[in-house]
């Protein structure tokens, strides 16, 4: 099951994975598309809401007519065996396991250290059942409710759906498919536009407490760091403004050395080149108070959302299901 905007890339997956006894169901998640997505023969196209890929994939599976469910991402490429691999990995799965997550490789240049961008993206390599590629039971994914379509981008709500099949009684299983997630081309500010992720942020520490990275197999950010920058930074501001000099130097000083910090924490592991200094120097100023804006932003929106309990969701839970020959990708 993949969602897709359209992506040309799309076209490179659908023809790695287009066989018999497979069944493949693109979500088309593109606004006002005007035209229809051309896809093989025998691949099913479902309209999406255009609401992000958790109400797009939560569209998928619902359409699918198998016991797993397969999730892919639009801009990966998996192995030419993958197909067989998958239903070997599920065909393996005791009964108490919900979810069979693929491996990611992401290529990395060979003749040089990687950009920032490229290390990110080469992080989903270690990522915890993300949904490039991840497998689900339909009744496990029914068990937990779906994908939470509060998050709307592809960022944390695979990582949240995960914690809640878990808490469902379900284990979650690494298999051995390989796919392919090349790193797309972005803009030199992807990084400050990948922020709005801080939003999301405060809905997950809403629901689940402090402890909400650990509960979701999250590593642990930056953030502090950027509130100690930006709060320096506006001290500055207002100390420069009220002509009090001594304060107004001392937390320039302090922003100048958390902005000095981030920025070389950035660009000492990449290639160093005019380009990527440049802008690690102008994100890295940019991205502190971002982050914050967004986080903040969040808090409030998300600020009547009652904590999730302790006790696991109601419902049905057949753990004693078997996994089929057949499976929906």
């Amino acid at each position: 099951m993949i969602p897709s905007l359209g992506r040309p890339s799309l076209f490179a997956l659908l023809s790695r994975i287009s066989v018999p006894d497979l069944e493949v169901i693109v979500v088309d998640d593109r606004r006002a598309a005007t035209e229809p997505l051309p896809v093989p023969p025998g691949v099913r196209v479902v309209a999406g809401r255009s609401a992000g890929p958790a109400a797009a994939r939560n569209t998928g599976w619902r359409a699918a007519r198998h016991e797993w469910i397969a999730f892919l991402d639009d801009d990966v490429l998996p192995d030419p065996d993958w197909p067989s691999r998958l239903v070997d990995d599920l065909a393996a799965a005791a009964g108490d396991v919900g979810g069979v997550q693929g491996v990611l490789r992401v290529p990395l240049p060979a003749h040089r250290k990687p950009t920032d961008w490229e290390r990110v993206t080469a992080g989903l390599a270690d990522g915890a059942w993300i949904t490039a590629d991840m497998a689900y039971r339909r009744v496990a994914l029914a068990r937990a409710g779906g994908f939470d379509e509060r998050l709307p981008r592809a960022f944390r709500e695979d990582a949240e759906l995960a914690f809640r099949v878990r808490r469902a009684g379900w284990t979650l299983h690494r298999g051995r498919r390989t796919t392919v997630h090349p790193v797309r081309p972005e803009s030199p500010w992807v990084s400050v536009r990948t922020q709005r992720g801080n939003a999301d942020d405060a809905l997950l520490r809403r629901l689940y407490g402090p402890r909400w990275r650990s509960l979701l197999d999250i590593p642990p950010g930056r953030r502090p760091r950027h509130f100690a920058t930006t709060a320096a930074g506006l001290a500055a501001i207002v100390a420069a403004g009220l002509g009090r000099r001594g304060p107004a130097t001392a937390a320039a000083a302090l922003w100048a050395a958390g902005t000095a910090e981030f920025a070389l924490a950035r660009i000492l592991p990449g290639p160093r080149d005019r380009r990527e200094t440049a802008t690690m120097v102008a994100t890295s100023i940019a991205i502190p108070p971002v982050a914050v804006a967004h986080w903040l932003r969040g808090w409030w929106h998300w600020r009547q959302v009652r904590p999730v309990g302790a006790g696991s969701p109601g419902g049905h839970d057949d753990r004693t299901a078997r996994p089929p020959a057949e499976v929906s990708a």
